[in-house]
Formats: structure tokens, C-alpha cells, sequence
């Protein structure tokens, strides 16, 4: 007799985060294999984190600092905030999952964006908890849909900014007129992953006065897996109100950050030379990648993040073609967006490796279902706000 578990995690599907890349070259019989896939940072890890690292390894026989007292001071100092605003998690993951923990129950009602980070849809179906994915519109979080989808069961929203997978944010004025409309006790979660590759910075929400306001219950997610390139350690963090981050700690367990990862964390937080070549390769990689997309007549997503949507006919096709040259890139079935491919901007070799092998791939369009033409005759460089989920 087996034992039983509820409908929602019936329904779950195992992540499944693919093959190491040393078995995909053994099985394959490649001699390289470059990864875009995951949206982690190309350049690698801070040298100051590694440094930092090295002499943290001898003390790794002790538990580390339940508190994360120095990486929660440091970080609080940089953003201007008191270290009781913060709360740190094994990923933003763990910090998402203790936010629902504590304060939803089955049957309670989150909304959230559809495509958008996939753990809001996987944990609100382990706890029971009635999961209303929007469509986005253009690609783009739509928050007046949002909105009109909150009802009196609904106790979260969740907006990924900018968003994974499309790579496209909401700004300002919009988050503003959305919060304007929305119960003041619906807790709204802004998962800010990407922010510190976001370029158009001008419009993009401020939040962060709106939280130390205390005056209603707003979350910011972040992390250090992407710019930091510290995802192997697993560590990012929330930012809330104190009493909110007080309730959260309650539910938290004990000794939830390993040792390694707050040392590495604390030092990549004062590397601002890293983090600005790391935001200047992803910049300088898009314009290339942007012209050479242009140049092959393929339509692509431009991207506030550093990764960005390609519309290549058949996805799936493309990206299993890929495969077999030694590019992993993401394929978007899973999404619902079966005609896109997802790609994580690369070092300059590697993105020029990938460019080389679309090109090939290109070659015979109509494998994928992509109309004939001479390459560059569309010439297009659409806006995230230029086009629907489904590609038209």
C-alpha cells in the first residue's frame, strides 16, 4: 500500500536540470561543449569570492552563522536598509518557499504571470495552494489583467521583474498604477533577479522606499547566482517589511546558508570591478548577438536580462540540433512558447561559437518551419511590446 499524497503534488513534474555537460560530450562524442542555458554569469565568479572561499574551507567543520550576521550587515549597509529588512534563503528559492510557508494555507489563491519563474506555479501546487497563472501581453507581465484576477481568496502576487523567461520588465508607472488598484493587504512579490543587468534603469520600479514604508506588505527578491556567478553556491536573499522578515525567520531553519556560501557572498559584494565587466560583457554580447539574429532575418526578444528569446519556428528542433553541435541553449515547449529557444548571453567565443552553429542550423530554414528568404531579408528587431505569446 502506497502512501498517499495530495492532488497538487500528483501533479508535479520533477525539474529536470539535464545532463552534466561531461556526459553530454562522452555521449555524444564532442569535443566542446558550451552551456547558454541557465542564465548563469559566463565570466564566472568574483576573484574576491574565490579568495574568499579558499580561507573559509579549513572552518567548514563548523556550522555556519545561523544569522548570516556579517553578509546580512554588509548587504543591509549597501542597500540602505536596516539588516532586520533581510532574510537570506539556499537561492531566493528557499526564501520564496519560507515567504509561502508562512503565510499561505491550502485553498488559499496566488496569482502570478504565465510564462514567468516557474517555482511560484510548482510550489503553490505542493501546498495546496490554488495557483491563477495571466498570460502576458507582449511577452510582458500584464498587471491590469493581474489585477482584475485578484479576489477576496487571493493573498499573493508574484511578478517576476524582469521576467524569466521572456527577459522583459514593467516599469515604473505601471507597478505604480498597479498597486494603486490592488487590496493593501495582498502581499506582492517583486523578484528582482536580474536587476543589476537591467539597462533601462530610468524606468525601471524603485520599490525599494516602498518597503521600508512599512505600510503595506511588499516583497523584493534577489539573488547572488546571476551577476555575483555564485548560483553553484546557492544563496540569495528578501528584502521586507521587519515584521514580515520576523514571522519568516520563525519558519526558517536553522543553518539554512552554508558557511562557503556567505563568505563568497560577502566578498563579491564589495567587488564592483566584477560586477561591472559582468554588465558590460552581457551589454556588448547582446549588440552582437542582436546584429547577427538581425543579419539571419530572425525575430528575438530584446531583453532587459542576460538571456533573451529567439522565435526559431520549431524550438524543440532547434534546440535538439544544437545539441548535437555542442550548444545547450533552453528550449521554451515547457513555457507554452513551442516556436522560441531561450539564450543565455555567453563570452565573446562563446557566443560567436553559437552564432557560427546557428548559421548552420539556418541553412535549411524549412526544417523548422521558418518561411524561405534570403538572410536579413525581415531584418527585424522586435520590441518585447511588438508580439504575442504565440509568436504573431
Amino acid at each position: 500500500m502506497k502512501p498517499k499524497v495530495h492532488q497538487g503534488i500528483e501533479k508535479l513534474v520533477p525539474y529536470d536540470p539535464g545532463k552534466p555537460i561531461e556526459e553530454l560530450q562522452r555521449e555524444m562524442g564532442l569535443e566542446r561543449v558550451i552551456k547558454l542555458a541557465s542564465n548563469e554569469n559566463a565570466l564566472g565568479p568574483s576573484p574576491r569570492a574565490l579568495e574568499a572561499l579558499e580561507k573559509s574551507l579549513s572552518e567548514i567543520h563548523r556550522y555556519p552563522d545561523g544569522s548570516c550576521y556579517y553578509l546580512k550587515n554588509k548587504a543591509a549597509e549597501k542597500l540602505g536598509v536596516s539588516p532586520q529588512h533581510l532574510i537570506f534563503g539556499n537561492g531566493s528559492n528557499e526564501v520564496i518557499e519560507l515567504l509561502m510557508r508562512t503565510y499561505l494555507r491550502p485553498g488559499d489563491k496566488v496569482v502570478y504571470g504565465e510564462p514567468a519563474f516557474i517555482v511560484y506555479k510548482l510550489i503553490s501546487l505542493a501546498m495546496d495552494i490554488k495557483g491563477v497563472g495571466i498570460p502576458l501581453k507582449y511577452l510582458t507581465h500584464d498587471l491590469e489583467a493581474m489585477a482584475q484576477a485578484i479576489d477576496g481568496d487571493t493573498k499573493m502576487v508574484f511578478v517576476a521583474n524582469p521576467n524569466n523567461p521572456t527577459g522583459t520588465m514593467v516599469t515604473h508607472q505601471e507597478v505604480m498604477a498597479f498597486l494603486e488598484v490592488i487590496p493593501r493587504d495582498v502581499i506582492v512579490v517583486f523578484d528582482e533577479a536580474y536587476i543589476e543587468f537591467v539597462e533601462d534603469q530610468e524606468r525601471f520600479p524603485k520599490l525599494l522606499p516602498l518597503v521600508l514604508k512599512e505600510d503595506r506588505p511588499l516583497v523584493l527578491m534577489r539573488t547572488f547566482s546571476k551577476i555575483y556567478g555564485l548560483a553553484g553556491l546557492r544563496i540569495g536573499y528578501g528584502i521586507a517589511p521587519t515584521q514580515m522578515i520576523n514571522y519568516m525567520n520563525r519558519v526558517r531553519q536553522p543553518f539554512n546558508v552554508n558557511s562557503l556560501a556567505q563568505a563568497a557572498a560577502l566578498a563579491a559584494l564589495d567587488d564592483d570591478e566584477h560586477v561591472e565587466r559582468s554588465r558590460k560583457m552581457v551589454q556588448e554580447g547582446k549588440r552582437f548577438l542582436y546584429g547577427e539574429l538581425k543579419g539571419l532575418g530572425l525575430e528575438y526578444v530584446a531583453s532587459e536580462t542576460n538571456f533573451f528569446l529567439i522565435h526559431v519556428g520549431d524550438g524543440k528542433r532547434v534546440y535538439q540540433d544544437l545539441l548535437k553541435r555542442g550548444v545547450i541553449v533552453r528550449n521554451m515547449a515547457g513555457y507554452g512558447l513551442p516556436q522560441y529557444i531561450r539564450v543565455t548571453v555567453g563570452t565573446p567565443e562563446e557566443n560567436a561559437i553559437f552564432i557560427k552553429e546557428l548559421k548552420v542550423l539556418m541553412e535549411h530554414r524549412e526544417r523548422y518551419g521558418l518561411p524561405h528568404g534570403l538572410p536579413g531579408e525581415k531584418g527585424v528587431h522586435l520590441c518585447h511590446r511588438a508580439f504575442s505569446t504565440n509568436g504573431q
